[in-house]
């Protein structure tokens, strides 16, 4: 069989956004390809109709859309000279366009005069839109074109410098956010009017849509966004009239989801277990605003398995009559799940894998999923008799004859806890030789790795390496108190890791100790700084987008001012011994492994200073290391970076493990 190659994630097809129009006869979705010459992605809209797929658009821009109705979706786009001039002029506007499944072309349908973010059909007349705006121009949008050029004048003038006011002032992904505020609007698709439903400094939360009115969450603040409380109102958008609903000063919302006549709260206080705390569910009464403990929930409501092989989003939850269907991270699945009105919550699919998005209508459910140790497809889900059928092979030619090794799982007990994980063999493995191998570390802390296709392990499975990952102390797909690691990073989670290896290295003696490789981004990137600083037992590490001194990190991350403090128990002030103590730049003095580090400038989750400061310390005390940094780039590097920027981020951490687990052999 032949290999996985490095520039197979570039063959790969990603999936996102399945929605069923609104009778269900039919449903679209993106699917996105690399463009390795542009260094870019292109997406394009398709049918899935009568149990056949067939493409929409050809433009390679489209990847978002909303059903207008039965017969027609509405796109944004950029499709005429006049658009893309504007465009680069960094103009501020949206064109819609309407594509009808009956026949033609897409049409020009409305054109707005802001970034539209998203976008609800609420009737045939009426749409919600959200939108980015500047509360030191609050009111741009509908300002006259002598104003707004005046505006962009100053801007151009302004663009070598930023002014921060504001936490946070940059947020990853989004760039620079001083000053931004997202806000709602409702706009008449007949008179091509909108009306703004909120405005500067009010910041638009979750949103969804009851009977004729339209709820939506709400905080307003002038300096430090709020981690809790918010303010939830309703408009009618038929009549215009707006109420306030009710006020929490206490919750911090997640989303909320509207379920026959029912309005849902996912929300937490994270009183018990902080940020990461699991939202429980609570019943709204949308008369009088009082709230009703639904369901006391002690598992993640969301998908946190990780992979390398998507790109796009989609539904996490969706409404079928009285019961509300949704995604659940359990073990190192994601699975999908049924709350009904009681409260009770039922698995509904429990395949191993991960769905990444679904919708459902009716009798059936559509799932972007990865199954099967493939990258993801489309598959339909008949919910009266539970029969899964795959309905896409985009990716069927990208595997075919092509060695994928099964994850052979591992359980382990270690510091009174059962640790699950995974063993990949090497391509061609000989029980008779010896191999290299990479422990691969996870992100989050409070995500999980599973039974699922991630291209950069298969990779190196293919060349020859073992390869195994384990969801440690720490991680999702449990409970809160599993995933509880405040004030104990590098403990319990740093000593399931270690047994893992050791289990690893007792049930394949085939692995040569000498040349096991290290590697893991974000909360992966802090622990293998940690296990750098506290053992040698590792031939080379590659530490990706990492932390390494929570005291900077507090002040530079766009969550630092609040996560550094929660996840480490700790303050700057009163107990910045508690930060020093667990950051792992304390204990680099220590370090002899070999160290890579990788970095982009525009990563503001873990920002560049994190990698400096470790390879710093490392180069002055004679230990090799490298550091490449990704301009452009963000968090997402391996996930979603600029295709050639994903193989060069790969090629870096593959020819770092090739020399030196070359070098251990000789």
């Amino acid at each position: 069989m032949k290999p996985v190659e490095m520039n197979d994630i570039l063959r790969c097809r990603f999936l996102s956004g399945v929605r069923y129009a609104p009778g269900g006869r039919r449903a679209a979705f993106a699917v996105a390809t690399a463009d390795e010459e542009n260094n870019s992605y292109e997406s394009r809209l398709w049918l899935y109709e009568d149990g056949a797929l067939r493409q929409l658009t050809d433009l390679g821009e489209e990847r978002s859309f909303v059903w207008l109705d039965e017969e027609r979706l509405v796109f944004p786009a950029v499709r005429t000279a006049k658009e893309k001039k504007r465009r680069e002029a960094k103009e501020d506007f949206t064109s819609l366009y309407v594509l009808d499944l009956r026949g033609g072309e897409a049409l020009p349908w409305l054109e707005l005069p802001f970034a539209v973010g998203s976008m609800r059909v609420l009737d045939k007349e009426h749409l919600a839109v959200t939108a980015t705006i500047d509360k030191r121009h609050p009111a741009l949008y509908a300002a006259e074109k002598e104003e707004r050029e005046k505006v962009k004048k100053q801007r151009e003038e302004d663009k070598d410098y930023e002014v921060f006011d504001e936490l946070p002032f940059w947020f990853n992904g989004a760039g620079v956010r001083n000053g931004e505020r997202s806000a709602l609007f409702i706009v008449n698709t007949e008179t091509k009017k909108f009306t703004a439903l909120t405005a500067p400094p009010e910041d638009l939360g979750s949103l969804t849509v009851l009977g004729d009115e339209l709820f939506y969450a709400l905080t307003s603040w002038e300096t430090v966004s709020p981690l809790r409380g918010f303010e939830l109102r309703a408009v009618n958008w038929k009549t215009g009239e707006k109420r306030s609903v009710c006020q929490s000063d206490s919750l911090m919302l997640e989303h909320l989801e509207a379920v026959g006549e029912r309005l849902l709260v996912f929300a937490t206080e994270g009183a018990r277990f902080g940020l990461n705390e699991n939202a429980w569910i609570y019943e709204l009464d949308p008369a009088s605003g009082a709230l009703r403990l639904l369901r006391q929930e002690e598992g993640s409501l969301y998908n946190s398995v990780g992979s390398d092989c998507r790109l796009g989003d989609g539904r996490s939850a969706a409404a079928v009559g009285e019961s509300l269907y949704h995604l659940a991270t359990r073990e190192g699945n994601c699975l999908l799940y049924r709350l009904d009105p009681d409260g009770s919550d039922t698995p509904v699919i429990e395949k191993p894998g991960s769905i990444d998005c679904f919708d459902a209508c009716g009798d059936e459910a559509l799932l972007i999923a990865l199954y099967d140790m493939k990258p993801q497809e489309l598959y339909r889900y008949d919910l009266t008799s539970g029969e899964l059928t795959q309905l896409s092979r985009f990716n069927e030619e990208l595997l075919r004859d092509v060695y994928v090794a099964e994850p052979k799982p591992l359980q382990v007990e270690s510091a009174g806890l059962s640790i699950e994980g995974w063993v990949l063999e090497p391509k061609d493995y000989d029980p008779n030789k010896r191999y290299p191998a990479v422990l691969d570390v996870h992100g989050g802390p409070k995500t999980v790795y599973g039974p699922v296709f991630y291209h950069e392990m298969q990779l190196w499975a293919s060349m020859g390496y073992f390869v195994f990952f384990c969801n440690p102390k720490g991680s999702d797909g449990r409970d809160n108190d599993f995933a509880d690691i405040r004030g104990a990073y590098g403990c319990t989670d740093y000593q399931n890791l270690m047994d893992f290896t050791d289990a690893v290295l007792a049930a394949y003696p085939q692995i040569d100790p000498k040349r096991v490789c290290e590697t893991g981004g974000s909360y992966g990137g802090f622990m293998i700084n940690w296990i750098i600083g506290h053992t040698d037992r590792f031939c080379c590490a590659a530490s990706q987008r990492s932390i390494s001194n929570w005291l900077s990190f507090w002040g530079v991350s766009d969550i630092g001012h609040e996560f550094a403090a929660d996840q480490n128990a700790a303050d700057l002030w009163a107990s910045p011994e508690k930060l020093w103590e667990r950051s792992p730049l304390k204990y680099a003095d220590r370090a002899v492994t070999p160290t890579l580090f990788i970095h982009s400038d525009e990563d503001y989750r873990c920002p560049l200073d994190q990698g400096l400061q470790m390879l710093t310390a490392l180069l002055q005390k004679g230990v090799p290391a490298r550091l490449c940094l990704f301009h452009g780039e963000n968090h997402e590097l391996s996930r979603s970076g600029k295709p050639k920027h994903r193989l060069r981020r790969l090629k870096e951490i593959t020819d770092w493990f090739e020399k030196y687990a070359k070098e251990k052999q000789a």
